[in-house]
């Protein structure tokens, strides 16, 4: 079977859904590969460079469409490519199933397979094809840059012969994939950093990051986003005014806000609104990355930028990904190879399109004449974060009690244990020789010391020092050769025994002491 990738028809859009590197993967597992002429050529990659790759360059779209079994492309298909789809051919693509009525019906009516590549589940296994997850990232990143660009100061702050510059204060709404991204770059560039997000498990992502969590006086439980494939859900009008009213009290501090607030199938709910603009400083940033969707500012013009009357700029861009078009293209490249993977599991170049897969089936939205959009909820589900257990806080005088109680416990179960340990040797001594007791009971101390100094002792607390002392420790090989030989087969089997596993435990001390101190050097 034969996979191409159309030229993208979409104004200004510079990606393209194969690279020559995965063009490369791509006939790994049985697969010719086309490109349309031109089609690679805005992201940098020139019809030289596939035809090198052994992928055949076709002049025209129309030509591609009718000798590929599989299309791969980046936007959503206009009406003349779904036109050009037949019966039984294969397009992977972002799709908008949710409102692209007319696309489905033409899918349809044209027995074409569709994947969607937003449909894909948010589960672990599908993460190597993720293609929000991957465009999300380089928009974020984008969206810091832009910002930057448009931002008349540095981001850091600097201490210089001519003047003290502050850092700037970034806030970024939303701690999905595009706000992290975003919080790791700002962070990187200087910035103090704060971030806000419905979702209670985003708070140790986020200050995992160097951020600051934003975090609302308010008493609700919110969803945790393993229950709605990793988004926010909608939030209540009460949670909804306390974020409000904190957002109106950060807006005078900072200078850049990224927004990327977005709940799937529904318009991007308001969050910025137009006195929060007012309030901030002339010069400040608003990079609005929900402005495809209607924006999170309510004065978000989509695809441009404009400045408002108190010197706020707001930008309003929606092709974050195609303005870092080589990069993109890559990782969407990525994900389609992933997907055709999975779609190939016998890599013979024959499409096994199982729609008893939670991934296929998830993506997939249109099959064999019928349309399959929704699809049924996965089997394997996100995976929830575990609510913290509440610890409540001891008083004092529970305090002492509850050291006492463990001190008495801890007495208690010394006291029996050496009495039973007396009672032992007593009974031993009254049958054994003398000269039997002597290196007996040494035996039985050292069980007893190794017991409490050994035993007791945290895998977390076992360093370097540890592991040279258990090393030296094994100084009770010396007692082994002296015995090993003596006339006895048992003594010197048992001694031969002796030396080998103290051995083991000299040579392996060392060893692991050694690696253990690499681990701290830079080389």
């Amino acid at each position: 079977m034969k996979i191409g990738a159309p030229k993208e028809t979409f104004a200004g859009e510079a990606r393209v859904a194969m690279t020559p590197d995965s063009a490369i993967q791509l006939q790994k597992l049985g697969y010719d590969c086309a490109i349309e002429s031109g089609a690679g050529e805005a992201a940098g990659f020139s019809n030289a460079m596939y035809k090198d790759a052994n992928v055949e360059v076709l002049k025209t779209g129309a030509a591609l469409f009718k000798a590929c079994d599989i299309v791969a492309k980046v936007r959503q298909p206009d009406a003349t490519e779904l036109k050009r789809l037949h019966k039984d051919q294969t397009l992977i693509s972002f799709f908008n199933p949710a409102a692209n009525d007319d696309g489905m019906e033409a899918a349809k009516a044209k027995g074409a397979n569709v994947i969607a590549m937003e449909m894909v589940p948010r589960i672990s296994r599908a993460q190597k094809m993720d293609a929000l997850s991957s465009m999300a990232n380089i928009a974020g990143y984008r969206a810091v840059i832009e910002a930057g660009n448009n931002f008349g100061r540095f981001f850091t702050g600097q201490i210089t012969a001519a003047g003290k510059v502050p850092p700037a204060k970034v806030l970024i709404v939303g701690a999905g994939v595009a706000g992290l991204a975003a919080i790791g770059t700002s962070t990187s560039l200087g910035a103090i950093t704060l971030a806000f997000d419905v979702r209670p498990e985003a708070a140790e992502q986020v200050e995992s990051m160097g951020a600051e969590f934003v975090y609302l006086d308010f008493e609700e439980e919110q969803a945790d986003g393993a229950s709605s494939g990793g988004y926010a859900s909608v939030s209540s009008p009460e949670f909804r005014e306390a974020q409000l009213a904190k957002f109106r009290e950060l807006a005078p501090d900072v200078d850049i806000v990224i927004t990327t607030a977005l709940i799937p199938n529904r318009e991007a709910p308001e969050l910025w609104t137009e006195d929060m603009v007012a309030m901030m400083k002339p010069g400040s940033v608003i990079v609005d990355l929900a402005a495809e969707k209607g924006g999170n500012c309510k004065l978000t013009v989509m695809d441009e930028k404009i400045v408002t009357d108190n010197g706020v700029t707001i930008v309003g861009y929606t092709d974050f990904p195609s303005r870092m078009a080589a990069q993109a293209s890559t990782l969407y490249a990525t994900n389609i190879r992933h997907m055709m993977a999975d779609l190939t599991p016998e890599k013979d170049g024959q499409i096994n399109h199982n729609m008893e897969d939670d991934v296929i089936r998830g993506a997939t939205v249109a099959f064999e004449g019928e349309i399959t959009f929704p699809p049924p909820p996965p089997k394997v589900q996100a995976i929830a974060a575990k609510p913290k257990d509440v610890v409540p806080e001891l008083t004092p005088e529970e305090k002492r009690a509850a050291e006492t109680a463990a001190f008495q416990a801890q007495t208690k179960q010394q006291v029996i244990l050496l009495s039973v340990g007396a009672a032992f040797l007593l009974g031993v001594g009254l049958v054994a020789p003398a000269s039997f007791m002597q290196h007996f009971i040494v035996f039985v101390l050292s069980i007893f010391i190794g017991f409490q100094v050994i035993w007791g002792v945290a895998h977390s607390l076992h360093t370097p020092l540890m592991a040279v002392t258990n090393a030296i420790s094994s100084i009770v090989i010396l007692g082994a050769l002296m015995q090993i030989g003596s006339g006895s087969f048992l003594v010197i089997l048992l001694s031969s025994l002796a030396v080998f596993m103290a051995g083991i435990n000299i040579f392996g001390g060392f060893m692991v002491t050694r690696r253990m101190l690499a681990m701290f050097q830079k080389s």
